[in-house]
């Protein structure tokens, strides 16, 4: 693998750090918070927590337009910039409103990350490395899942306003990213779908010279003469990519992954662990994250990401089956956390780290950033009402019930790996482009 592709991916895949800390960082701060502001579960839920999700809804959404428009390099620029403004507003926030208000900007760029970033890489990688790089993403997102969990129990000692320092020090990598990428250079595909040919076959000279670039340029230059002008994603001949992005995003969040890593140490302590034990417990959540992340991207581009999504399925129904009968027969203590490792395992080694890989493999050059855009904001749409709904739907059907319906829903996802998923391992973007979209023409 190229030191440059390396390079520059770990560099577009940082962006997945802040989004992984920005995410699960307020888990750390938010019951101070409701109690701080005396919020009802309905308004804490909604507002203070769901405003970051609904501003990753909004990012999402837009996101690419200016990835389509200003190309992928600058949307990473501005993304940087967006979580640093983030950390600090939310640091000085004295209300729930203005707080909600810079925590939805921080959802803005892990919205419009999640299209730019993954889009950029798989545009930049070789084929047979693509889902490792692509992966780069994923893993730095659990990285700063562990990194926040790791920093909410170092700075939970403060006495006085603890959740300041919790909330702010994001700004940090958030300002040290946004330099890093200033020094990235644009996507070539992206150029070449501008019809900047030259600056485009100086970026594929640079990054990786040994491939046969002639080739390369000439295959994208073809798949860009057989489009039509005026296309979208929602045209007949991209349903089938159209609804694969759907159903992965769907079935990611109908696993309740990120209701458990926003409620984390609430849902320890509703199983019986103190206060401090739930949080410390959190870190392991986040290093089992981590390692198996790293296992699925060792994997990714051996198995393929159809065999690492069966793993997935399964390890999700065993998981999330075992978490709702802990609650139901009251078992309590270590015991439903070792099983929500389990859960957290089976997510990191399957959905985890297909899903960004995946759909930004599916759409052809000219419509990526637009078909990213759409899975994401289905899998954020979800990403908000799920987590939003969590304090309401414990405190009224209870954990197990919840936690019965998320094992449901992985019976469905395991059915749709088996009977509609295709493999994307080690196919170029233009091949797999050809493949999807004649498939259901």
């Amino acid at each position: 693998m190229d030191r440059k592709i390396l390079r520059f991916s770990i560099t577009a895949a940082l962006a997945g750090f802040l989004f992984g800390f920005d995410t699960v960082v307020i888990s750390g701060a938010e019951k101070t918070l409701q109690v701080l502001w005396q919020s009802s579960d309905s308004f804490h839920g909604i507002v203070v927590i769901g405003m970051a999700l609904w501003g990753t809804v909004v990012g999402a959404l837009l996101g690419g337009i200016p990835t389509n428009t200003l190309g992928r390099k600058k949307t990473l620029i501005w993304i940087g910039v967006l979580y640093t403004i983030s950390a600090v507003g939310s640091a000085y926030a004295n209300d729930p409103y203005t707080f909600a208000f810079f925590r939805f900007i921080g959802g803005l760029g892990v919205g419009a990350s999640t299209v730019a970033a993954p889009t950029y890489i798989s545009e930049i990688a070789p084929a047979k490395d693509r889902g490792k790089l692509v992966g780069l993403y994923q893993f730095n997102i659990v990285f700063g899942i562990l990194i926040a969990f790791f920093s909410n129990y170092l700075l939970s000692s403060i006495e006085s306003n603890a959740w300041r320092w919790m909330v702010g020090v994001e700004a940090i990598p958030a300002a040290i990213y946004t330099v890093m990428a200033i020094g990235i250079p644009k996507s070539p595909r992206w150029l070449l779908s501008k019809s900047r040919y030259e600056e485009a076959r100086s970026v594929f000279e640079n990054i990786n010279p040994r491939d046969d670039i002639d080739k390369l340029l000439e295959d994208i230059k073809l798949e860009s003469i057989n489009t039509v002008p005026g296309e979208n994603i929602f045209m007949k001949k991209y349903r089938f990519p159209l609804l694969l992005a759907f159903l992965l995003a769907f079935f990611n969040q109908l696993s309740g992954i990120n209701a458990f890593l926003y409620y984390a140490p609430r849902i320890l302590e509703e199983a019986g662990l103190g206060a401090s034990t739930a949080l410390l417990s959190s870190i392991g959540i986040g290093v089992t994250n981590m390692v198996f992340t790293l296992v699925g991207i060792y994997l990714i581009d051996r198995m393929g990401r159809k065999q690492l999504m069966y793993i997935g399925s399964v390890g999700y129904i065993l998981s999330l089956s075992l978490v709702a009968c802990a609650f139901f027969l009251e078992w309590e203590g270590l015991a439903v956390a070792f099983f929500l490792f389990a859960f957290i395992a089976a997510h990191a080694i399957g959905q985890g780290s297909v899903i960004w890989v995946f759909i930004s493999e599916i759409f052809p050059n000219h419509l990526r950033s637009y078909g990213q855009s759409f899975g994401c904001s289905v899998h954020w749409v979800l990403a908000a009402i799920i987590p939003s709904s969590i304090p309401f739907l414990f405190s009224s059907i209870g954990p197990g019930v919840v936690f019965s319906i998320f094992a449901g829903m992985m019976v469905l996802q395991l059915l749709f790996v088996i009977f509609i998923m295709p493999e994307t391992k080690g196919i170029s973007l233009e091949e797999l482009s050809k493949k999807l979209s004649r498939q259901k023409e």
